[in-house]
Order: C-alpha cells, then sequence, then structure tokens
C-alpha cells in the first residue's frame, strides 16, 4: 500500500471496505442466501433449503453446465492459440503491422458483443459455410470475443522479454523453432496462464452474443440462469448463478496454481 502513515492506512481500508461491501459483497451474499430459501419475507430468506442445488446436479442444469464448460474451453484454447500466435507474429513486424493487428484484435471488445453475435449470425448463416443452428457458431462467436484478451496479455508479455536469452540459444546454434518452443514459450507460460483463465472466465459468463446464437440442444447456463429469472423462478436462477460462480472461481484458482508453478520453473 502507497499510503504510508497509521491514519492514512486506516482511512485507506475504511473507503475500500465502504466501496467493496455494498458494491460487491453484498450482492453475492444475496445471491447466496436466495439459493438457498424458498421464500423471501421481510429482510431475510426464509425456508432453507437444498433441493434446487441437487436439481442444479442432474439433468437440463447439469447439461447446461458441461455445455459452459465445454465452450469455454474450447473458445479458450482457440483464442489462445489465435491470439498469442499473432501477438508473437506483431513483435517481428514493424510499427504499421503493429497497430493493424492491434487495431484488429481489439475491434472485437470495442463493439457491444449483441454486435458481434449478430455479426457472426449473419456472416454463417448461409454457404458456403453454414454454422447457424450447430454448437460451432456459440463456440466461434465465444472465441472472436475472447481472443482480444488473449492477443493483448500476450503482446504484452511478449515485449517485456529480454533478447539476450534468445540470441544466448540462437548463438549456441539453436534453430528458429527450437529457439520458440524450448525458449520464448517457456519464458511466456505465467501469462499464457493467465490469460487462459481471464479468456475462460469472461467465456462462463458470456450471455448477450449467445442469446442471439445458441440452438436448442447448446444451451449454456448463463442462458438458463436468465431464463429462469425471465419466468420468476428467482431462487432457481440465483442457485444456478452460485454454481457458476462456483465452478468459475475453481477453475481460476487451478489456473492461478499453474501460473505460480510456472513462474518459478
Amino acid at each position: 500500500m502507497l499510503v504510508h502513515s497509521r491514519a492514512g492506512k486506516w482511512a485507506t481500508w475504511a473507503v475500500f471496505l465502504l466501496l467493496f461491501v455494498p458494491l460487491f459483497a453484498v450482492p453475492l451474499l444475496v445471491i447466496l442466501a436466495a439459493s438457498f430459501a424458498t421464500h423471501w419475507s421481510g429482510a431475510f430468506p426464509s425456508g432453507p433449503t437444498v433441493e434446487r442445488y441437487a436439481a442444479a446436479a442432474g439433468g437440463d442444469s447439469l447439461q447446461a453446465l458441461t455445455t459452459s464448460l465445454v465452450t469455454a474451453v474450447t473458445a479458450s484454447v482457440l483464442a489462445l492459440t489465435l491470439g498469442g500466435w499473432a501477438a508473437l507474429a506483431a513483435a517481428s513486424l514493424r510499427t504499421r503491422g503493429k497497430r493493424f493487428l492491434d487495431a484488429l484484435f481489439i475491434l472485437p471488445v470495442a463493439v457491444p458483443s449483441v454486435v458481434v453475435g449478430l455479426a457472426v449470425l449473419v456472416a454463417y448463416s448461409k454457404p458456403p459455410v453454414l454454422l447457424n443452428g450447430t454448437r460451432w457458431i456459440v463456440i466461434l462467436a465465444h472465441t472472436v470475443l475472447v481472443t482480444a484478451f488473449a492477443y493483448q496479455s500476450v503482446a504484452a508479455a511478449v515485449r517485456r522479454l529480454d533478447p539476450m536469452y534468445e540470441q544466448a540459444a540462437a548463438g549456441l546454434g539453436a534453430s528458429p523453432a527450437r529457439v520458440l518452443w524450448r525458449v520464448r514459450l517457456p519464458l511466456l507460460l505465467p501469462s499464457l496462464t493467465s490469460a487462459a483463465g481471464l479468456c475462460f472466465a469472461l467465456s462462463m459468463g458470456e450471455l448477450s452474443a449467445t442469446m442471439m446464437l445458441y440452438p436448442p440442444d447448446w444451451t449454456p447456463l448463463p442462458v438458463q440462469i436468465f431464463a429462469a429469472t425471465d419466468r420468476g423462478s428467482l431462487f432457481t436462477g440465483a442457485a444456478l448463478a452460485v454454481v457458476l460462480m462456483t465452478t468459475t472461481l475453481l477453475v481460476l484458482a487451478a489456473v492461478s496454481r499453474i501460473r505460480t508453478r510456472a513462474s518459478y520453473r
């Protein structure tokens, strides 16, 4: 913390708590409490139950969670591959080429995600590439939306790399491919894992573009949460939201552990 006086630290913590508790902690705690309630009378929920979590462990809810996981993992791998490769390629380009790639990859996050969803729907609803009505159009939209974050994360890490490692490897006779696989990528592994975690979390929570594209047999969990709350099943939606949040946090914790190990290699 940059505040050095004792009074300043207490004041900073007080302001932090005053902002954090009502803006972040309270809404999440309300969702958690609602997920265990049968009805809400007064200031607190009542009629505690775990039936909704039992229902979330099977049937359509479990299928929706599996769909979200498959979509997020696939989109993250594709985004990391495309964005990471583009970031590595951009490092060897001149200023204009770098600016062009930066603009190209930042475009999907510069417009609302619903616009990206509409663009994907229009582009892939007719031959020669017909994806409308399949799971692949959802995965493609998620990939487009999260690739920008993978590109920016890896590009920033590439700029911070010390070129002496690559020069030393090349001076010892390593080929460009060997330098890439044995020097650059291991040094970039912490940034790659961070980018993968960010892409996964963003994909797991994506709703706007997904609502325009998902087929009936490929319904991600955020869509099911929206459908439940839209028809008035607020407590069911709260339980599904807790499941989504917990699953995402567990995966991010695993990714963070991998990143920590990679940093000490």
